[in-house]
């Protein structure tokens, strides 16, 4: 790979190197690298762009490394990636996608994820998005995240979009079984006339079922966010959505919150919070000899990845 490539890896997940154990390289549409591990299988898809993960029953501490990367212009790439995850598992999945594009035609990315997460098992799925490039082609990210979650299994989300992507939409879905446990943590930072819309779609269906939502976004320049949740409680469960928001310049979020409570024992909250950065803040990083730009920076960072 040459430094743009090295570099986009670096950023999205952090390797500065092929990793060790199961791993899949996806570059400009095309599967660069794969490997496999006795735990963790994964198979080009026969019919179609993508791949499956096969996780074996009992799999223990171990991780796999799926990144996308994109430096060409002019491309519209679809990836349909399963993950099959067996019984008593507890695996880091790490993907996301680093778009370069110095042309003047679009590139974009669209993600389909599907987790089918087996009982007693921990997933911990980390996804980071970023794009540069100095062309006027847009870098658009489109990525659907779609999870079930059996009996006492748990899946812990942590998405960061943080860089140049002209335009997303992001969208999960998820059915909950009995005892299972979602928790989703998503961090978005949008400048100039970028756009993105989020939406969240839970069925908490099983008995003590319980969802975990927390959504921190900042918007600057003229950027507009849009985000959307929608709780179903078919059971006794417990949802929680919060959306924490911070507008700058002539920027624009909305939130937009629903809950549905089909069931008597449900229990589901929606907090949402939009707002400046508070001046108090902004003073007293100044003092200390920051530009306004600089102190602002900071505040955001630790909103952000705090």
């Amino acid at each position: 790979m040459n430094n743009i490539e090295k570099k986009l890896l670096e950023k999205i997940v952090d390797l500065h190197s092929t990793p060790s154990g199961a791993f899949s390289i996806r570059k400009n549409g095309v599967l660069q690298d794969k490997s496999s591990t006795k735990e963790i299988e994964i198979i080009p898809k026969k019919n179609k762009s993508g791949i499956d993960i096969k996780i074996k029953s009992g799999t223990q501490n171990k991780s796999v490394h799926i990144p996308v990367i994109i430096t060409i212009g002019g491309l519209n790439d679809i990836v349909y990636n399963d993950f099959y995850i067996g019984e008593n598992c507890n695996v880091v999945i790490v993907a996301g996608c680093g778009i370069h594009n110095d042309t003047c035609n679009s590139s974009s990315h669209n993600g389909i994820h599907r987790f089918y997460v087996g009982v007693n098992s921990h997933i911990k799925y980390i996804e980071k998005h970023v794009a540069e490039g100095k062309g006027s082609g847009e870098k658009i990210l489109n990525p659907v995240t779609k999870v079930y979650l059996k009996e006492n299994s748990t899946m812990e989300i942590e998405t960061l979009q943080i860089e140049g992507v002209t335009s997303s939409v992001r969208k999960t879905q998820a059915i909950l079984n009995n005892n299972s446990i979602l928790k989703i943590r998503e961090n978005v930072l949008t400048d100039k006339n970028q756009t993105c819309k989020t939406i969240f779609d839970v069925k908490l269906n099983g008995y003590k079922s319980s969802v975990d939502v927390i959504s921190h976004s900042v918007a600057k320049n003229k950027s507009y966010q849009e985000f959307k949740s929608i709780l179903y409680g078919n059971n006794e469960c417990f949802g929680h959505v919060e959306c924490d928001g911070i507008v700058l310049d002539n920027a624009q979020i909305i939130s937009t919150p629903m809950v549905c409570a089909k069931n008597s024992n449900a229990s589901l909250v929606h907090e949402a919070a939009i707002g400046k950065i508070a001046g108090e803040e902004l003073v007293k990083l100044m003092s200390l000899g920051l530009n306004k730009e600089e102190a602002e920076n900071i505040i955001i960072e630790g909103f952000l990845l705090g």
